[in-house]
């Protein structure tokens, strides 16, 4: 869907006003179809700024309208690249390490993406644009981790680790990031191509990382995959217990893993053969 940026004129409210009326938006967007996906508030010139994920400006004015009445002044389109550049997020803050009480379970699925010829890329186009392209990959991959309930383990540079409790989760979060990173090449005179792997187990934690086995099947996995694929272990095929949408990639040698490995590819284009999941990737 589009990405809109909109302005309120909202003098003589405080932080607590606006972050109240924001999760109005949030009870209420997915009768419209409509992601917010942060804001911005200056409280010395009482304006409020909101990145919105909507099918069309109206629909989005239409969600402001209905939940507190706030609408916007002016509403624009805008790219993920410009909002992470020049406003440095593009969903709200993550909540503190306090608020996060209860332990991650011992089996997550394990996540690996990866920029397809970074290296070439800096070269071809020098530090300041190739380091624009991975904010816009980190912007496209944090969106879809956001939405599928991943976290973010660490950034790799060229790519991201992530854990999730549902390997389902975890499946559907890799189609949506390449569903995501398709739309973005349309839009876009400078392509970004990222290949995806996903393992699951039960990870070692320790200093807020993760390693063990799994860990390492899973970028193994994704250092393997061609680009724009998405490559599983068959643990998380056996998981997800849709055989439509794999496709058997048969054994593979893995670097660091003594035996051949039975690998899968994940099938995310609607028009996949077999392919049976929605085309709302995102």
């Amino acid at each position: 869907m589009p990405l809109f940026l909109d302005r309120h004129d909202m003098k003589g409210t405080n932080a607590t006003e606006v972050a109240e009326a924001h999760l109005k938006d949030l009870a209420i967007q997915d009768q419209y179809g409509v992601k917010f996906l942060t804001y911005w508030f200056d409280e010395d010139r009482g304006t409020t700024f909101c990145l919105v994920d909507a099918p069309d400006k109206e629909t989005a004015q239409r969600v402001h309208r209905d939940a507190h009445g706030h609408v916007a002044g002016e509403i624009i389109d805008v790219s993920l690249a410009a909002v992470e550049a020049f406003l440095g997020r593009i969903a709200d803050p993550q909540p503190s390490q306090a608020a996060r009480a209860a332990p991650e379970p011992a089996h997550r699925a394990i996540m690996f993406t990866d920029i397809v010829g970074s290296t070439e890329m800096t070269a071809r186009l020098g530090d300041v644009a190739a380091t624009e392209l991975v904010r816009a990959h980190d912007a496209l991959v944090r969106r879809a981790l956001a939405r599928h309930d991943g976290r973010e383990v660490k950034h790799l540079g060229d790519g991201i680790m992530a854990s999730f409790e549902s390997t389902l989760a975890a499946v559907e979060c890799a189609r949506a990031i390449q569903s995501a990173f398709e739309r973005y090449n349309r839009a876009n005179a400078e392509p970004l191509h990222v290949r995806i792997g996903l393992d699951c187990g039960e990870p070692v934690e320790d200093s807020c990382d993760l390693f063990g086995s799994t860990v390492q099947c899973a970028s193994r996995m994704c250092s393997a995959a061609e680009p724009d694929q998405i490559l599983v272990s068959a643990r998380v095929r056996e998981e997800c217990r849709d055989e439509d949408g794999f496709t058997d990639c048969g054994l593979k040698s893995l670097k660091g893993f003594s035996q051949p490995m039975h690998v899968f590819g994940c099938l995310w284009r609607v028009d996949s053969p077999n392919l049976a999941h929605g085309n709302d990737r995102a």
